[in-house]
C-alpha cells in the first residue's frame, strides 16, 4: 500500500540554502520539494519550524553507558537498548552506529566482555520493528589489549557491522598524552583506584609493544577483505595520519592536534570531532578544540561521542559562532557522515533520498540565547517520535 505525507510551512534546510516551502514524502522517500505553502487539507503544518534531514551518528558511546550506568553495574540488554534507542531518536538521530569497544584486560568491564548477547538483542529488536532509529555497528578495537581479536569474534560476518576504528589508549600518547588527564578519567569515570591506575600505566607499554601492531594488521586486513569502513582514532602526529591513510582509513576520529587534522585533510581523510567539544568550548582531554578546527576549515563530521543531544546543539553552535552556514553545519551531522560510512541513500533533503526527517524549533532561553529543540522525528516517512 502506498503511503504519503505532505509537510508544509517549514524552513527546509537543503544542501546549499534554507527554503521556505513544502515537502512530499512517498513510500519512505522524498518525492517532491516545493517553495511556498501548500493549501492541501491533509498537509502537516510545521508552524515555521526547520525541517532537517535525520541525523547520522557514526560514533556514540551511549549504548555502552546504558549497559553499564555505573562502574561494574550491568544493566539488562533489552531495556538498555530501548533506553538508548529512545534517547538517540529524541536527539534527532535517525541512523546510529552503536560504538561497541572490544579489548580490555579488565574482564569486569564492558570492553573486556563478550558481546554476543547484545548482538542477539539488537537483531531481535530489529526483526520485530521495535527500534525508532536505524541501528548499525561500529566496533572500536583496542589494539594493545591481549583479548581484542578474541572478543571481536561475535561480530564476524554480522550484516550491521559497517565501521571499525583502531584505538590505542596507552597513557602518554594520543588522547592521553597528558598522564594526569588520563588519571582523572580512569579514577573518576572508570572507578579505578590510584594503585590500579599506576599498575595499568606500568604494563601499558609492554602490552602495546607485544600486541598493537599484529592486531592492527589483522583489523586492517579484515576491513579490506570485507568492504568495511576503517577509521583511525586520536591521531596526534603527521605519522599517525600517514599510517592510517596507507592502511585505507577514510576517517580520522578526534585528532588531538591541528597538525594531525591538516594532514588528514591533505590525505583525503574526513575529520570527526565531538559535539561535546563544540558545546563545552574544548576537549575534556585537553586536546585541540573542535571550534579551532572549524575556523581552519578542517572539521568535516560532528559526532555526539558521549552526549546524543550534542550533535544538534553542536551544529547550531557552529552557526551561532559564525563558523559555518546552517546548511554546512547540518551536513556535518547528516550527509557527510552518511557518505563516509557508505550510506548514500540518506542524510540530505533531496528528491529520491530516504524520508528521514526531523522537525526542529529554536527555543529562546533566559538571556535571549536560542537552543534547538527536536519536536518530531520521521524515519522513512514514518513518525517515530
Amino acid at each position: 500500500m502506498s503511503t504519503s505525507s505532505l509537510f508544509t510551512n517549514a524552513r527546509l534546510v537543503l544542501a546549499d540554502e534554507v527554503l521556505a516551502g513544502s515537502l512530499l514524502a512517498q513510500d519512505g522517500h522524498i518525492a517532491e520539494i516545493q517553495s511556498g505553502r501548500s493549501q492541501a487539507a491533509d498537509a502537516i503544518d510545521l508552524e515555521g519550524d526547520y525541517l532537517l534531514p535525520g541525523l547520522v551518528e557514526m560514533h556514540t558511546d551511549n549504548f555502552e553507558r546504558h549497559l553499564m550506568p555505573r562502574p561494574k553495574v550491568y544493566w539488562a540488554e533489552l531495556p538498555a537498548l530501548m533506553a538508548h534507542d529512545a534517547e538517540v531518536a529524541a536527539a534527532g538521530i535517525t541512523t546510529v552506529f552503536d560504538a561497541l569497544g572490544v579489548g580490555e584486560a579488565d574482564t569486569e568491564s564492558l570492553r573486556g566482555s563478550a558481546w554476543s548477547g547484545v548482538l542477539q538483542i539488537i537483531d531481535a529488536c530489529h526483526a520485530q520493528g521495535l527500534l525508532r532509529a536505524d541501528h548499525h555497528l561500529h566496533v572500536r578495537c583496542e589494539l594493545p589489549a591481549p583479548n581484542t581479536i578474541e572478543l571481536f569474534a561475535p561480530f564476524l560476518g554480522h550484516p550491521r557491522l559497517s565501521l571499525i576504528s583502531l584505538m590505542d589508549h596507552t597513557p602518554g600518547q594520543r588522547q592521553w598524552e597528558d598522564i594526569e588527564q588520563a588519571r582523572t578519567y580512569y579514577t573518576g569515570k572508570k572507578g579505578w583506584s590510584q594503585q590500579k591506575f599506576e599498575q595499568q600505566v606500568a604494563q601499558a607499554n609492554e602490552l602495546q609493544a607485544k600486541y598493537a601492531e599484529p592486531h592492527r594488521a589483522y583489523f586492517v586486513d579484515h576491513c579490506r577483505s570485507n568492504g568495511i569502513a576503517l577509521a583511525s582514532h586520536d591521531d596526534t602526529t603527521v605519522a599517525h595520519v600517514e599510517q592510517a591513510h596507507a592502511e585505507g582509513a577514510s576517517m580520522s576520529e578526534f585528532p588531538t592536534t591541528v597538525a594531525a587534522a591538516q594532514e588528514a585533510r591533505a590525505r583525503g581523510l574526513r575529520t570527526v570531532m565531538g559535539g561535546p567539544n563544540v558545546v563545552r568550548g574544548g576537549s575534556h582531554s585537553g586536546n585541540v578544540a573542535a571550534a579551532d578546527l572549524a575556523k581552519l576549515g578542517l572539521l568535516d563530521i560532528l559526532s555526539s561521542d558521549y552526549v546524543p543531544g550534542s550533535m544538534l546543539s553542536g551544529a547550531m553552535r557552529l552557526v551561532r559562532d559564525g563558523l559555518m552556514t546552517l546548511p554546512q553545519a547540518v551536513a556535518t551531522v547528516s550527509r557527510t557522515p552518511a557518505l563516509a560510512t557508505g550510506l548514500s541513500d540518506r542524510g540530505a533533503i533531496a528528491a529520491g533520498l530516504r524520508a528521514d526527517l526531523i522537525q526542529v524549533r529554536m527555543a529562546t532561553l533566559p538571556g535571549g540565547q536560542e537552543h534547538p529543540v527536536v519536536r518530531a522525528v520521521w524515519r522513512e516517512g514514518r513518525r517515530v517520535l
